[in-house]
């Protein structure tokens, strides 16, 4: 595919303001933590309470915003957290770990744990104006293939391997006693979805398994709480970037052309929409063979998300 680094979009947005987090109550002893915004670096975390023990979905990107994450659980389970689980390695989802181990015992997939350790702290060199503070890295100490179930003596926790979807391995935990779901990042609300590291088919799987569970409250990685809406909205974009692949395929173009020539429709106005062209790589990667979840050139796109959104990605963390 030909790269080239001309302009072809709108500008740089605009920086949001600096919202404040927040932590929910969704059902009995079930919290969603929300960082307002939800683009670059900002996600939410959930909170499990049980009479025996404590489990937080996700942590935060930054030492800073970890440290509110913290604060928060602390008000509503001041014994502290027991486990943490990362739903996937991205280091918005997993920087944090290390403020709540080696107290939590940190959980996640095992192709997580060694795509944390290969990838490191490499996000924080994407945007290094940022004040990320300490951030060791803090891989999981706890692994598993298929699920694992976490008793806290509360309402069961599991843990569903639902990837590639997001990334090459995704966790979702659902809490069933509740119906509710924390989805990481498979799931997103009003942000642009992000399938470059992962699938686009296995994204559409992902979601229909996670619509057969029933859940009433979904907690996406990024954006507002929502219920079983949300699983529709991100399957709908994911089935218009798999059309817009295959129309830029016949017709030729690179997945930095098909961008520019989108019509995005009712998704123009997501929050980060220069992920289309890292998208596009992905569908276009599996329209012409390419496994889910293989491997994929990153700095490429990455680099062409910079030429469509007329500079770097804005990250608020």
């Amino acid at each position: 595919m030909t790269t080239t680094t001309t302009s072809t979009a709108t500008t740089a947005p605009t920086p949001a303001p600096t919202l404040s987090p927040s932590l929910e109550e969704v059902a009995d002893g079930v919290y969603a933590y929300v960082q307002p915004g939800g683009g670059w670096c900002v996600n939410n975390a959930g909170l499990v309470v049980g009479g025996d023990g404590t489990v937080l979905v996700d942590t935060a990107a930054t030492e800073g915003r970890t440290r509110l994450l913290r604060e928060a659980v602390d008000r509503v389970a001041p014994g502290g957290v027991d486990f943490v689980v990362n739903t996937h390695f991205h280091g918005d989802h997993t920087f944090g770990n290390g403020q709540f181990a080696p107290r939590a015992v940190v959980v996640a997939h095992e192709q997580t744990r060694s795509d944390a350790a290969e990838s490191g702290l490499h996000m924080r060199e994407l945007w290094p104006s940022v004040e990320w503070g300490e951030t060791p890295l803090t891989l999981p100490q706890l692994t598993f293939r298929d699920g694992l179930t976490l008793h806290t003596g509360g309402p069961r926790t599991e843990l569903l391997n639902v990837g590639p979807a997001h990334t090459a391995s995704d966790v979702a935990v659902w809490v069933p006693e509740r119906a509710v779901l924390f989805a990481g990042d498979v799931v997103w609300s009003g942000v642009t979805p992000y399938v470059l590291m992962g699938s686009v088919s296995g994204s559409l799987e992902a979601l229909e398994r996670m619509r057969a569970l029933g859940p009433r409250v979904v907690v996406p990685g990024h954006g507002p709480v929502g219920g079983p809406e949300l699983l529709d909205f991100t399957e709908a974009y994911l089935l218009m970037l798999r059309r817009l692949a295959v129309e830029g395929l016949r017709a030729g173009l690179t997945p930095l052309e098909a961008a520019a020539r989108a019509d995005l429709g009712e998704f123009a106005a997501l929050v980060d929409a220069e992920r289309l062209v890292g998208n596009l790589h992905r569908a276009y990667a599996e329209e012409e063979g390419l496994a889910p979840g293989a491997r994929i050139d990153v700095f490429t796109s990455f680099k062409e998300m910079v030429a469509f959104n007329g500079g770097p990605p804005v990250c608020h963390a």
